[in-house]
């Protein structure tokens, strides 16, 4: 019996779930981290621009190339090691180095990615953070490092992965243009947990970024929704009057409705990826099973007093504009019963005065008739006397006695005849 074939995908799918594994580190060390996706259609991009890019910085460093068609790389470039990823929207470019500068947060590391390989990346800047991971002491010398490092309103800072690591972060661009993010591991604590830490970190700060491009269009969308909401809430009134014209109202609606279609459709893609983001930013920090710190907020603590009322922000703009939608739709059906009702009357009328004219037209038509009848008869009166006008001369019986006996019977064939032929074409 020969062996059952394998899917086509089979293997392929499977190695997708091991292909982008965790990155190993150790403690001194450091990362920078740089996020970046075309301004508009962001989805339908040239994946093989961003893969060609990437070679342009691997050709650099004298380093191996990826596949063709990969999504993700992982390898040496110089001192360092490059971790790559190819996404729905955006790529990734995670630089990795051991021990840390002296001065905290030293955009050197950055420096990997040289400034003209910048200027040609085929997409811009969605985020970028530098990473300093340095060994836990105790929690006493991290307190006075974190004051120093992040802004004290927006700090936060917890521990987290059952208190092996901690974790601090203000969300904040700083004067170089990155993010900054503090690792604190115990000495103790496996390479590649803190790598996941660190991964997750950068998942977090990426698609809490993503997910705010949903609230920059809801508010560009809020002033255009504002007024076509006016419209049609002035067309809505506008129905109750009974003087308006229907058709009018109706054409109106419809221009409004197709507006908002064209709305909904070109922000559907949007606010769907911000939810899923939203979610994944969500499950991000949930993973990294957060503990308080000396009272300070945690990520999940930030994350709902400024990240979850701008995405309740971009969820009532959807709600909304999927309710105005539906609103205009539902106004479009009543004005259309009532342009039905209306165009239904006016048939009933029509109806009514094409019954009337068909009474005078059957009036008319038996008048005809009836006429006919009296010409035909004259003209069929004529023909017979002349007829028997000649037998009646011989039997010497007047004219006019010929005329009065023939007249009845003619009259009565021709009317039975033109009574046949009506019943014959009815």
């Amino acid at each position: 019996m020969p062996p059952i074939p394998d899917h086509p995908l089979r293997y392929a799918m499977a190695n997708e779930l091991h292909a982008r594994p965790f990155p190993n580190l150790r403690a001194p060390s450091r990362a920078a981290y740089l996020a970046m996706k075309p301004a508009q259609n962001a989805a339908g991009r040239d994946r093989e621009a961003d893969r060609l890019h990437l070679i342009s910085l691997l050709d650099r460093f004298g380093a191996p190339h990826p596949q063709p068609g990969a999504t993700h790389y992982f390898g040496e470039i110089g001192r360092h090691r490059l971790k790559w990823e190819s996404h729905t929207e955006f790529v990734t470019y995670t630089i990795l180095g051991d021990g840390v500068a002296e001065r905290p947060f030293d955009a050197a590391t950055f420096g990997v990615f040289p400034d003209d390989w910048l200027s040609e990346a085929p997409g811009t800047r969605v985020t970028s953070a530098l990473i300093r991971i340095e060994e836990l002491t105790d929690e006493a010398s991290i307190l006075p490092k974190v004051e120093d490092w992040f802004v004290p309103e927006s700090v936060a800072v917890s521990r987290v992965i059952d208190g092996q690591l901690v974790i601090a972060a203000d969300f904040r661009i700083d004067v170089t243009g990155h993010m900054r993010f503090a690792v604190f591991a115990d000495p103790e604590t496996g390479d590649r947990r803190i790598g996941r830490v660190v991964q997750r970190l950068c998942e977090i700060e990426t698609y809490k970024a993503m997910a705010m491009l949903g609230l920059a269009r809801a508010r560009a969308l809020s002033e255009q929704m504002g007024v076509i909401d006016g419209q049609l809430s002035a067309l809505i009134a506008h129905m109750a009057d009974e003087t308006a014209q229907p058709a009018e109202t109706l054409h109106e609606l419809l221009a409004v409705s197709a507006q908002l279609e064209n709305i909904v459709a070109q922000s559907q893609f949007r606010f769907g990826a911000t939810g899923a983001y939203e979610t994944i930013v969500n499950q991000r920090i949930d993973v990294l099973r957060e503990e308080r710190i000396a009272g300070r907020q945690t990520f999940r603590e930030f994350m709902t007093r400024r990240f979850d009322p701008a995405m309740r922000t971009v969820k009532s703009t959807e709600a909304r504009l999927h309710a105005m939608s539906a609103r205009a739709a539902r106004a479009a059906d009543l004005l259309r019963t009532r342009v039905d009702v209306q165009r239904s009357a006016q048939n009933q009328e029509l109806l009514t005065s094409m019954d009337k004219r068909a009474d005078l037209q059957l009036q008319l038509q038996k008048t005809v008739e009836g006429l006919s009848v009296v010409a035909i008869s004259y003209y069929a009166l004529n023909l017979v006397t002349y007829l028997l006008l000649p037998l009646a001369e011989a039997q010497e019986v007047p004219k006019e006695w010929v005329m009065a006996g023939a007249t009845p019977v003619v009259v009565l064939a021709v009317w039975l005849m033109v009574r046949r032929i009506r019943r014959h074409f009815h």
